[in-house]
């Protein structure tokens, strides 16, 4: 590996300073919040505001906001995006750390579609397909996003719809699914017990992408047998991680 350039690294480390906050710095904030030397600051300052990554405010002298190259930067990442390769990708790391199914789902109308999967290892394990798409109210995925949906969304979606059982645990009460998708909101995440599959149990975190929308959900499937209070904490937690990681990829912070 080469070495890290100094100046390079310092010139990014000030650019990231203007993700928190107001988005606005001065000199005097950078060298406070970096430690770095005046004259340091002052030229880096001057050569990112030259390439249009950064640009002064007019009316406060002295002060920057972000420029934009910075936006082209990210319009392009964004472009470059693959929901499902990036999805495929954190659920295989997930899957590496709890040797459980893992998926990424998406909501189309009041159905899930998965697309992406990575299989556990074991020999019992939930078996399903990248491509499936299933009601969106017997899935841990499915709750997860009907949740984040605004209210009167939700309402339409749900309006005139039969609410059909795959397993005589799944919810087929319009008010027993709406009290339920309440529990998730609060929780953050959401959990199935036998609901899509007799022998299986999920739990799912949703994923946002740069503008904080939910997009997506990540779960973990976990058949009955090595099931319990203590392990669906873990893997909600779990879940979250893989959530996270996977909306950092889309740009959200």
């Amino acid at each position: 590996m080469g070495r890290l350039v100094p100046a390079v690294t310092r010139a990014m480390d000030i650019l990231e300073l203007f993700l928190d906050g107001d988005g606005t710095l001065t000199a005097p904030d950078v060298i406070r919040r970096l430690g770095l030397p005046r004259t340091t600051v002052h030229e880096l300052l001057t050569t990112l505001a030259a390439r249009s990554y950064l640009v002064a405010l007019p009316d406060q002298p002295g002060r920057y906001r972000l420029g934009v190259r910075t936006y082209q930067l990210g319009s392009r990442y964004a472009e470059q995006l693959d929901l499902a390769a990036e999805g495929q990708q954190v659920a295989r790391e997930v899957a590496e750390t709890c040797d459980e199914t893992v998926h990424v789902a998406v909501l189309e109308d009041t159905d899930v579609i998965y697309i992406a999967k990575v299989d556990s290892t074991h020999a019992v394990r939930m078996v399903s397909a990248a491509g499936r798409r299933l009601p969106a109210h017997c899935t841990s995925v499915g709750k997860m996003l009907l949740a984040m949906l605004p209210r009167t969304e939700l309402e339409a979606r749900l309006a005139g719809r039969e609410l059909a059982a795959m397993t005589p645990g799944s919810l087929t009460d319009p008010a027993a699914l709406r009290a339920e998708l309440d529990r998730v909101r609060e929780r953050g995440t959401a959990v199935e017990h036998r609901e899509s599959n007799p022998d299986v149990s999920c739990v799912a975190a949703p994923v946002r992408d740069s503008r904080g929308r939910v997009v997506a959900a990540l779960s973990i499937s976990v058949p009955m047998i090595r099931w319990s209070d203590e392990r669906e904490s873990e893997l909600a937690q779990l879940a979250s991680n893989g959530a996270n990681a996977l909306s950092a990829r889309l740009g959200h912070r």
